[in-house]
């Protein structure tokens, strides 16, 4: 049995109440995780890890050691969740998705990780032309996807949706401006009038920017996304690392309109900011979290398991009541979402062929703009 390193593992996974870019920061306070032996006298003492009793009966296989989910920054709790409906173990990573990413391709000659589980869907879909993904199969409960998640899965099958937030609502001051005079739509930001008031994170440090960036350059093509941002640039759009540095520009008055992460957005209201949010008639861009296995995983049947466990009406429910990240579009039918989403929280999302082929462009375009 393939013994793993775990290379960064954080010890505050199951904190409750972070936001998805506010949890980018914990990624900060990680700490190494000790090297576990390799040798046979090691494997002979090797602690069974038992699934249920009726699992056992019915042929399920054992573990020898818990799953390995490489994940975002936030719902750790998956793991007790897991574990409390099928008795397997997981070991969870946290991270953010450049994080993570780059942990994997550090890996590539000798890959730990079972499954990654994050909201990088382009950068997985590039990690499945190389082999290192399971592709061609479909878990049992992705025949409940509801039809905009159905159509975020590649033809090559190399992940599946579990949910999908905005990267980007359009929010403001209401203490600046009251609905006749903001924002209505993306196209408005870039009225002369909002010059210097605009804010945004960082597509290529902050994981929900790139979806925003690439699902406007995707709505408008590559040669008119660059324009629309262009003018942006030059009426003052400020450019900020991550959705918390946002939500500070916003709250001191720095800035007071701004394309953020719709959880952020929702906890600034929370909080009593003086914040409205304003979903776009043509939709927010997404960012879609998604599940992929690793083709060499030593525990594929696990694997397949936790995926389709993922794509559950009660998990992703259980997500939505209680996890950190309770502000998303639920990929299954039958989950009820957030009421303060509303029948308004229209998405837009990128094409993963689209996102997937121009990241390296895209990212390398804002950092050049940003740096004039």
């Amino acid at each position: 049995m393939r013994k793993k390193i775990v290379a960064l593992c954080f010890c505050a996974c199951l904190a409750a109440g972070m936001t998805a870019c506010s949890a980018e920061t914990a990624a900060d306070s990680a700490s190494q995780a000790g090297t576990e032996s390799t040798s046979a006298q090691a494997a002979d003492t090797e602690t069974t890890v038992q699934a249920p009793d009726s699992a056992q009966s019915e042929g399920q296989p054992q573990q020898t050691e818990p799953l390995l989910v490489y994940l975002n920054d936030f719902d750790a709790v998956i793991g007790d969740l897991f574990k409390e409906a099928t008795g397997y173990e997981v070991e969870v990573v946290s991270g953010n998705g450049a994080e993570t990413m780059s942990r994997i391709e550090a890996e590539k000659s000798n890959p730990q990780w079972d499954v990654v589980w994050i909201d990088s869907m382009y950068d997985i879909y590039n990690l499945s032309q190389d082999g290192s993904l399971l592709t061609d199969w479909e878990p049992e409960n992705a025949a409940s996807l509801t039809e905009f998640s159905s159509a975020l899965v590649p033809e090559n099958k190399c992940f599946y949706p579990t949910g999908t937030h905005a990267a980007g609502v359009l929010v403001y001051r209401n203490d600046v401006y009251d609905e006749t005079t903001a924002p209505k739509t993306i196209d408005d930001l870039a009225d002369p009038r909002f010059a210097g008031q605009v804010g945004m994170a960082d597509p290529g440090v902050a994981a929900p920017a790139y979806p925003l960036a690439a699902g406007i350059m995707d709505l408008k093509g590559m040669e008119g996304g660059q324009e629309y941002f262009t003018t942006l640039f030059e009426q003052g759009l400020k450019v900020y690392p991550k959705n918390p540095q946002v939500v500070q520009a916003l709250a001191s008055g720095e800035i007071s309109v701004a394309l953020l992460q719709e959880s952020n957005a929702y906890e600034m209201v929370k909080s009593g900011e003086p914040i409205t949010i304003v979903w776009p008639e043509t939709g927010a861009p997404g960012s879609t979290r998604v599940a992929a296995i690793n083709a060499s995983t030593d525990q594929m049947e696990i694997a397949r398991m936790f995926v389709n466990f993922l794509l559950d009406k009660e998990t992703q429910q259980a997500l939505v009541n209680t996890g950190d990240e309770g502000y998303f579009e639920p990929s299954v039918e039958g989950v009820t979402q957030k009421e303060e989403r509303g029948a308004d929280a229209k998405l837009m999302v990128a094409d993963v062929v689209f996102g997937a082929e121009n990241e390296a462009d895209i990212k390398a375009w804002f950092a050049d703009m940003s740096a004039m």
